[in-house]
């Protein structure tokens, strides 16, 4: 029996994204607003590498970091439950705060997200030769949180 192959691997990281966001659920200090600077980082996977052998072009991924940029660079994350919701949209209303809304504004749904926005990107870009299979969402030096799963239309063979 033979080992199957896995294929080249690399990563990029992407860092440097102040924003804020509050746990509303959370009984302790969590569900009081609060900040980091995100970072973000992306393990890809490819079978072969492309043209100029790379898995993925790193100067490629400037659609993902605008993306990245755009979601979580000087704004305000709150969940979409979140009680207070119509007064933080009033707030961006006003220009107080630049509001996005997500299902969850932890680190664990973080790293979900990006993991799908890298994976959309590659598969309209690359048609299914790369992918990402773990994506990283850290809060600081100490709290990171990692989403790791290999998307069904990855071309295994």
């Amino acid at each position: 029996m033979s080992t199957p192959r896995i294929g080249f691997k690399c990563s990029k990281h992407f860092g440097g994204y102040p924003c804020c966001h509050r746990q509303w659920k959370h009984p302790g200090h969590c569900r009081f607003v609060h900040g980091y600077s995100r970072t973000f980082t992306f393990w890809f996977l490819a079978k072969e590498l492309d043209p100029y052998g790379f898995v993925v072009d790193f100067s490629g991924l400037k659609p993902l970091e605008e993306q990245l940029k755009q979601h979580f660079d000087h704004t305000f994350l709150v969940n979409a439950d979140d009680p207070l919701l119509p007064r933080w949209k009033d707030l961006h209303l006003e220009g107080a705060l630049d509001l996005r809304i997500m299902n969850n504004v932890g680190m664990e749904s973080s790293a979900e997200l990006v993991w799908e926005w890298a994976n959309s990107f590659l598969l309209n870009k690359d048609k299914g030769r790369t992918c990402c299979y773990l994506a990283e969402a850290s809060e600081n030096e100490f709290n990171s949180a990692r989403f790791e799963f290999v998307p069904d239309w990855y071309k295994k063979d």
